[in-house]
């Protein structure tokens, strides 16, 4: 007689089956949560992927993205390509795990923490208008090496875009005031500006040279320390540039500084002649100051990616940035590296005109 005949071993199977029952249900119920958890459970993550690319030669909408309306302008062709990183996720709502897990197996998108993206105490629309801000910045330092570049001269202006409230500058300090000097010493950039405040010696006030609505003043400014022992007065400052050459640039929903070497190349392109890319498509990322130094920048990656999904052959990236590129290039894609603006127009001259590319600087060498 088999066990299952045996009436005690029936009632064994019958438990059995139940505890089966039970147990896979069991496992269903944790299943079910699980998969609920990877769909709606906050990750602390999100995704950067490419973004949209823009010609910065070309017209998207009906209008040049670079317009030069009182200087002689020259035909360009072909594209220089500003690169963008889409974000996906924000403070509000984060991608789930399982968008995570499929980034971590796409080599053209990154995971990264979120508060590496948007700060803890600061506001999506906090980091947005920030962005904007930082593109503002980069196409006026753009204008100012293309134009620099070009032989104009460019006057430059250290200017005050905000006062800190409760600060040693509240109240005295009014935004777009222009510093020209602290204790008598004429600051021409940021960085003597900040130099001259960190003499201060926490007794004497320091005496802040300023131009307001055109008509020189003096204020009297006790700056305080921050965490890092450096001397603050409460103020943020930019710079102001008197251009020679009414140069606009239109881009709408870009923001960060990352575009700023291709503006500078598109606009060094429209006011010199012949055509510098000669009809190829050229992509490239990087920040440029008004010296023509070219900037690190984040997102190479995908940069790199949205380059190729874009159609370009060729792409220029900052020299901070090659530990990044190498062992990530995609295929197809020629990357040289980019240390200035004078490198970035040879770079692209010699593309252009089908030169010897083999001497060209790479992040290999």
């Amino acid at each position: 007689m088999s066990f299952f005949d045996h009436p005690r071993g029936q009632v064994q199977s019958g438990k059995k089956g139940k505890s089966r029952r039970f147990a896979g249900l069991a496992f269903l119920t944790v299943a079910m949560f699980g998969l609920l958890a990877a769909f709606y459970l906050p990750t602390g993550y999100v995704i950067e992927q490419p973004g949209p690319t823009f010609n910065v030669l070309g017209a998207p909408d009906g209008t040049a993205v670079i317009e030069i309306p009182d200087a002689p302008t020259y035909k360009t062709s072909g594209h220089l390509d500003l690169l963008t990183v889409s974000v996906v996720g924000n403070r509000e709502q984060t991608p789930s795990w399982i968008d995570i897990f499929s980034a971590w197996l796409d080599p053209a998108k990154s995971v990264v923490p979120l508060d590496e993206i948007f700060p803890p105490n600061q506001t999506t629309k906090q980091s947005e208008l920030e962005s904007s801000a930082m593109m503002e910045v980069s196409q006026q330092e753009a204008i100012a090496a293309s134009l620099s570049q070009l032989g104009y001269k460019v006057p430059v202006f250290i200017y005050v875009s905000e006062v800190a409230k409760q600060s040693p500058a509240s109240g005295k300090f009014v935004a777009a005031d222009y510093v020209t000097a602290v204790d008598g010493v004429n600051v021409k950039n940021i960085d003597e500006l900040r130099a001259q405040v960190n003499k201060y010696d926490g007794k004497n006030s320091l005496i802040v040279s300023i131009v307001r609505d055109g008509v020189p003043m003096k204020l009297s400014i006790d700056p305080i320390q921050d965490e890092t022992g450096a001397w603050r007065m409460g103020v943020t400052v930019g710079y102001k540039y008197d251009f020679p050459v009414n140069v606009k640039l239109h881009l709408a929903d870009v923001g960060g500084p990352s575009g700023g070497m291709m503006f500078a190349l598109g606009i060094y392109d429209k006011l010199t002649p012949g055509e510098l890319t000669g009809a190829k498509n050229i992509a490239g990322t990087g920040t440029i100051n008004s010296s023509g130094v070219v900037g690190p920048i984040g997102g190479i990656r995908q940069k790199m990616y949205g380059a190729q999904n874009g159609g370009a052959a060729y792409f220029l990236a900052p020299a901070d940035n090659c530990n990044e590129v190498i062992g990530n290039i995609p295929a197809g894609l020629k990357v040289f590296k980019v240390s200035t603006f004078v490198e970035a127009i040879k770079i692209v001259s010699t593309i252009g005109k089908s030169g010897d590319l083999a001497n060209l600087p790479t992040c290999s060498k």
